[in-house]
């Protein structure tokens, strides 16, 4: 028995150094290095059947009211009317209308129309997406991306009556953004430990091996990303992360660098934390040398654009800029960096050994509540660029059918507006890219928009106080679809999302990937 409860102490001190990212910025990269590398066995059986699901997380909750916009003549009649309120209306322009070039920056004037999009099966209404993001609708309306309409957390199929019985079950602790972020990536409110990401990675690797570089995230640390055993692994934008830093030399000593190095790895006693830090630590160093030395260069194609100087600069690199809608002029695009070194990764994925990867890439500053029109346009001018960036790099690499990236967020806003900006929602309208999306279409039924009476009671069986969404799809469904694909049994899913089983079976694939 003592044995065993040795080993399980040396498993949960694994599991749990996800929490040593709540040190200081400084430490964060030191730190989540050794929290993410529980095992360093390559994965044997051949990258052939390579998949890999990138989550981008957008934080702080988007306003998908003004992303994805039905145009019918009842719908738009309820938006505009509902949007256009003063001081700062956050209505945008009917599809057609001409950028008011002298209007304020980032206003819907200034904007100009939404942009029309082609639904394969329209629901008998016509959509359009947000001025800024031509590049999404363009890979809409090539069948890259679709659109998942109304989805968010869900205990059980949720009506609007429902929603008003105190008693009918509901998921905790609605409208907070910490436990929304969490109840997205894990099931649960703030404190889960264990997100849907780094669990399908799991349940995947007694078939296809374990590997440190099962589950990244170039963006911090995620609780989507982590598993029971797979932990996950951070990288920076520009690549793998060096414990210490980026130097080789200690006090201009290459000697003195590999000396620490050695001391950091190694142990001197039987204490069972000592050892298990020193393990982490030594397979951290080996991760980063094997990531260092995989990885195809920032500047070389199709991941970024070589310079004529050979000094590569990703902030100059013409693929990683986009328009800035708030300055009229090209400016680099963080997003974009963080698609880049996931691109760059795959393109390792030979040397790695690995043919399941999960990856996380997020955005801030979703949290609207102010000066929502300059806001949203910059951050959807990123969005569509850097999905854009992405999706060609893939098609260069060969890789396009291989990766399938998602969009989840807090949660929606309210249909209403305070007078320039939005307040916290519920469901939202979400974006799924890839070579294997059926894209070009609506996957679930988009909600109907209505207008609240004098009690502030909407009209629409969709909507519920301020006009918040009311989810029609959850998160286990969109969730289940990606597994899928992902290569997940139906048992497996049972087994990894907890309200699935609540949900008609044949709702549980929601058909966008082929």
């Amino acid at each position: 028995m003592k044995n065993k409860l040795s080993n399980a102490s040396r498993r949960e001190f694994l599991r749990h150094a996800g929490a040593l990212s709540m040190v200081g910025s400084a430490a964060a990269p030191f730190a989540l290095n050794l929290a993410t590398l529980g095992s360093a066995a390559a994965q044997t059986s051949g990258t052939g059947d390579y998949r890999a699901l990138v989550c981008l997380f957008l934080f702080g909750g988007n306003d998908a009211y003004n992303m994805v916009l039905p145009t019918d003549s009842a719908s738009w009649s309820a938006y505009s009317t509902v949007r256009n309120q003063m001081p700062d209306p956050i209505a945008l322009r009917t599809a057609g209308t001409a950028a008011d070039t002298a209007a304020a920056l980032g206003s819907p004037a200034r904007l100009g129309g939404v942009l029309p999009i082609n639904v394969l099966n329209n629901q008998g209404r016509s959509f359009a997406v947000h001025p800024l993001m031509s590049g999404v609708r363009d890979l809409f309306n090539s069948g890259r991306l679709a659109v998942l309409p109304n989805v968010g957390p869900l205990i059980r199929p949720t009506s609007k009556a429902d929603y008003g019985n105190s008693s009918f079950a509901k998921p905790p602790k609605l409208f907070s953004h910490n436990d929304q972020q969490s109840t997205w990536q894990a099931f649960a409110p703030e404190g889960a430990v264990n997100g849907w990401g780094g669990r399908m990675a799991d349940l995947l690797a007694s078939n296809h091996g374990k590997s440190v570089f099962s589950a990244i995230s170039a963006s911090g640390n995620s609780v989507w990303l982590a598993g029971r055993d797979v932990l996950q692994y951070q990288v920076s934008s520009n690549g793998a992360i060096r414990i210490g830093g980026t130097g080789t030399t200690l006090f201009g000593s290459t000697v003195g660098f590999d000396k620490m190095r050695s001391i950091m790895s190694s142990s001197r006693s039987s204490h069972l934390l000592e050892q298990d830090h020193a393990g982490v630590v030594a397979r951290s160093i080996s991760a980063e040398a094997q990531l260092g030395a995989s990885l195809p260069a920032a500047g070389g194609a199709p991941y970024g654009t070589a310079p004529a100087t050979g000094n590569y600069s990703a902030g100059a690199d013409p693929l990683l800029q986009y328009d800035n809608p708030l300055t009229g002029a090209k400016a680099f695009n963080s997003l974009a960096q963080q698609f880049q070194v996931v691109a760059r990764t795959i393109g390792a994925r030979g040397s790695l050994g690995v043919n399941r990867q999960v990856f996380f890439v997020s955005m801030g500053g979703f949290d609207t509540h102010d000066f929502q029109n300059r806001s949203q346009a910059d951050l959807m001018a990123r969005i569509s660029h850097a999905l854009a960036y992405f999706n060609g790099t893939l098609t260069a690499m060969g890789m396009a059918n291989s990766v399938t990236t998602f969009t989840a967020s807090d949660f929606g806003r309210t249909f209403t507006s305070n007078g320039d900006g939005t307040d916290h929602g519920w469901g939202s309208h979400h974006l799924v890219m890839g070579g294997a999306v059926k894209g070009g279409d609506l996957y679930g039924n988009f909600p109907q928009l209505g207008t609240a009476d004098a009690r502030g009671v909407f009209s629409s069986p969709n909507q519920i106080g301020n006009g918040a969404m009311l989810p029609e799809t959850s998160v286990d469904q969109y969730a289940a679809t990606l597994g899928r694909w992902f290569g997940l049994s139906d048992a497996q899913l049972l087994e990894l999302l907890p309200n699935l089983v609540n949900f008609d079976a044949s709702r549980r694939n929601l058909g966008f990937l082929a």
